[in-house]
Order: structure tokens, then sequence, then C-alpha cells
């Protein structure tokens, strides 16, 4: 017979640790019935959340690649008309990068208070209301030429951002608590896949035959109200979030009914028992800061991995990449006009990508998709490098530096590209977890900021070598991921936050072996 005083805790690799405590804990055995999975209200909810919101994020991400030349062009004109002469290339320059710059700067302060508004007016509801922000952003945009005022557009973009700042920490957070376990990372990924599909239908509606014209471009940007209308129609006659309602509201009877609503059966219990526990251990603790993140012991390394991880998806260089693939599809021979379509073709991809890698997110698990992708990225950055470097000397390398920027997307797509989105909500319990989440997309958005704003200085002063600081990035995210994250497919919330509990000497036996006579024992 096992110590009388031994509770089961997991470690790392998903085995059970035995550790000496003062008193003996002991679950009943989960039942054998298997979720429903995905319902008709379940794909509601996220199509609701993801085309909704994510696609705004998207879509205003991407929207003013292809148009640039003609918005430029505005710029100048409409500086003319104030002015009486027409504006510096400096100047202009500064303007763009402002332009371009704002949104990021929106999403920092978007990020920062997505907290606030997921617990004051809930995950739906605060989605909801998000909206009202995106309607403003999208009268700047849509009647800035109209206006004749450049300075409203650029004004529409900082707005814009606050909005997309906003929907992308409440987003995955949404998703992560009303999805079943075993379908939290599929359900977590459409919030990256929504996001690949409105840049890619962004960059089509920008050309210049079809929006992206002198006249037109005005509404390619005010059509983020498509999606704004959608989710008012749609989101509005969805259930709100299960776990915010029972641990963050207290109201048991609410959360039963929304998740009877999502699960479309009544055979809840097991998961009202998990969300009663999680709210027992949350009465015992303090309210969550910024600070006790870091102060925390057991909540520091979950803290450090989801910062790192938002590091590692926008210091990959993807947005350089994606940014500048119509340069590099240039430089390799290709005309304008196909280097466009090619543009677009690398976005499809990533489209397909995330969509694929939404099928394997709960069979192969986060940590095993991160660790490929990063991998996948640092090998792909190297032979973009070199064939840039040896092309001019070598032309049959223009193929090659294609072909490293398509399969760098995929890769990307693969994992690195949804999984920082939606792991911070996994690692953290309800307590601190709106903390947790403002400031990953915090320093998402910061890291963003950096890259766009970094990137072209590299491009100037290193030329072909301006991607090796990418690579060099990759390899120490891989590293850290390879040490420091754990798998957290098919597990709960609390089973994750045992991970991270202070370690003790301790016995593993593997779950495989545990029966139901060995808790009994224990």
């Amino acid at each position: 017979m096992a110590d009388d005083t031994e509770p089961l805790l997991y470690d790392r690799s998903g085995s059970i640790s035995i550790r000496e405590v003062d008193y003996a804990i002991v679950k009943e055995p989960k039942s054998a019935t298997t979720p429903k999975g995905f319902t008709k209200q379940l794909i509601l909810a996220i199509a609701a959340c993801t085309l909704g919101s994510s696609f705004q994020f998207g879509y205003n991400l991407g929207v003013v690649n292809s148009p640039e030349v003609v918005m430029k062009s505005f710029y100048n004109e409409s500086y003319h008309r104030k002015e009486g002469k027409y504006i510096e290339d400096s100047l202009l320059t500064l303007l763009w990068a402002l332009t371009v710059a704002m949104y990021a700067v929106g999403g920092m302060i978007g990020g920062v208070s997505a907290g606030y508004w997921s617990n004051k007016f809930g995950r739906k509801g605060a989605l909801l209301r998000n909206n009202v922000i995106a309607v403003i952003a999208a009268g700047l945009l849509g009647f800035s030429k109209m206006a004749d005022s450049y300075e409203m557009l650029i004004a529409g973009r900082f707005v814009c951002g606050i909005n997309a700042g906003i929907n992308t920490g409440i987003v995955p957070l949404y998703l992560s608590e009303i999805a079943p376990i075993e379908l939290r990372g599929f359900a977590g990924t459409f919030n990256q896949l929504a996001i690949t599909i409105g840049i890619v239908i962004s960059q089509v509606l920008g050309l210049d035959y079809i929006l992206g014209t002198d006249e037109l471009w005005p509404l390619v940007l005010a059509l983020t109200l498509v999606p704004v209308i959608y989710q008012l129609c749609v989101l509005t006659f969805c259930c709100e979030s299960p776990r915010y309602l029972m641990l963050t509201k207290h109201d048991e009877q609410a959360a039963r009914k929304a998740l009877i609503w999502f699960r479309d059966s009544d055979e809840i219990n097991n998961e009202i028992e998990e969300m009663r526990s999680e709210a027992e251990e949350e009465t015992l603790s303090k309210k969550f800061s910024v600070g006790d993140l870091i102060r925390t012991p057991e909540l520091r390394t979950p803290f450090i991995i989801s910062i790192v991880l938002q590091l590692s998806q926008q210091f990959s260089g993807v947005n350089a990449v994606v940014y500048y693939s119509t340069n590099l599809f240039t430089s390799a021979g290709l005309s304008s006009n196909n280097a466009e379509y090619a543009t677009v073709g690398v976005s499809m991809v990533n489209v397909v990508m995330t969509l694929v890698s939404a099928f394997l997110m709960d069979r192969l698990g986060r940590r095993t998709l991160h660790l490929t992708g990063l991998g996948g990225m640092f090998i792909f950055t190297i032979l973009l490098t070199v064939s840039r470097i040896f092309q001019p000397t070598y032309h049959w390398l223009s193929f090659v530096c294609i072909s490293a920027v398509v399969l760098y997307i995929i890769t990307f797509a693969s994992g690195p590209g949804s999984i920082p989105w939606f792991i911070v909500a996994e690692l953290f319990t309800q307590g601190p977890r709106t903390a947790a989440v403002s400031v990953a997309v915090l320093v998402n958005w910061l890291s963003n900021f950096v890259v766009g704003f970094v990137f072209p200085i590299l491009q100037s002063s290193i030329n072909e070598y301006s991607f090796v600081p990418f690579a060099v990035m990759l390899a120490g995210f891989w590293l850290f991921t390879y040490v420091m994250l754990p798998e957290t497919k098919g597990k709960t919330v609390e089973e994750i936050s045992a991970l991270f509990l202070p370690k003790t000497p301790a016995r593993s036996i593997s779950i495989e072996r545990l029966t139901q006579s060995d808790l009994i024992n224990i």
C-alpha cells in the first residue's frame, strides 16, 4: 500500500508524481462518457467569435499593403491642397510609416485593456461592445478621402489597432473556455485561421483592378464593417463563457445553462465539478496583479513561457517575410503583377496550413507542433539567406528563394502562428489568467512594432544578411521551448497548473499503470 500522505501531481512528461504532504488528495476518476465534441452551437459561437473579431484583425493588418501607392498619392495631393506644395519624399515615407505603425501602437493599448474588458463585461459582452470601436475606426478610414484628411486615416488606423488589441486578448480566452478539453487546441487554432483569411481577402480586394484604385481605396478600408455586422447578428444569440459565469460572476445556474447550450447535452457534471474545484481554490487565493505573476513561484514559469512564446511568433521574422515577399519575388525574376499574385498565393498557403494544423493540434500536441514549426523556420531562414547571398552569381537560386519563402510560411502556420495566442489561456487558472493574457498580448504587439520598425533598417544596412538575426533568435526560441514548455494537450487547467508547483523529491508512476485500486490505496 502506498503512503497515506501522498497526493497526485502531474509532472512535465505527463506522468503522475507522488510527493509527501500532510494530507491525502484523492480525486474521483473521471466518467468514461465521451464528450459530444463539436456541436452546432459550439461551431456557431466559434464562427461568430473568429469571423467577427479575428477576421477584423487580419483584414486590417493586410489592407494597406496592396493600395499603398494610391494611398501615398492621396497623402501627396491632400498635402498640396493644404500647403500649396507637394510633400517631400522623406516626410511622405515618415507619414506612411506612422500610418502602418499606429495600428501596432493602438494594438498595445487595446491588448493591455483586454483583461479589464473581459472581466467587467464578460468574454462575449466585451467582444460585442468592442464593435463600437470598430465602427468608429471604419468611419474615420472610410471618410478620410471625402474629408481630404490623411490625419483622419492615421487616427483611424490607431483606433482600429485598439479594436484589434482587445480582440486578440479576448478571442483566445472565449475559445479556450467554451471548448471541451480534447478540442481546445482545435478551437484555438481557428483564431489564427480567421486572421489569415482576413489577410488574404484584404490583399485580394486591395489589388489595383478590384478596389485598390484612386476612387475605391476608402471602400476597401471601410469594409471592416462587414464582420462587425455579422458578429452583432450572430454572437448576440450565443452564450457567454461558462467559466466566466461560474468563476468570475459566481453564477452556477447560468454556467450550467451555458454549458448545456454549448454541449447540446445535460451530461455536464464533470465539467461543472472541475469548475467548482477551481472556484474553491480561487476563494482561498487573493486577486492577482501583473506583479504577482512575477513574484509567485508557481506563476512565474508559465508567465515566462507565455512571454517567450509571444516573442517567438514575432521575432521569428514572419512579418518581415510576409511584408517583403513581393520584393523577394520581384528580385527572383517575377514581374510586379506576378509578384503580387505570388504574395497572395503565399497568404493562401498560410490559410490552408493553418487549417491543417487545427486537425493536428489535439493529436500531436502544442509542444511538438511549436518545436517543429520553429525548427522548420530556422532551416528555411538560413536557406533564404544563403540563396539571397549567392543569387547574383547563380540565378537558379531565385527559385530556391521563392521555395524557401513558401516553406517558411508552411512551418510557421503549423504551430507558431496559432499556439502563442491560445497557450496562455491554457497555462493559467481563472484568477491570474486575464492579467497574463493582457501582458502577453502587449508583448506580442510591442514585438510586432519593433520588427516592423527595425527590419527596414536591417534591410538597408546589411541587405542579404537581414534575416540572420531572426535565424539566431529562432535557434534560441527552439531551445527554450524544448526545455521549458510542457505538453498541455488533453489536460485540465488544474492538471496543467500542477506542473508548475514547486518540485520536491518524488517518485513517478506511469498514468497507464495507475489502476482504480492504486487510487484507493493512495
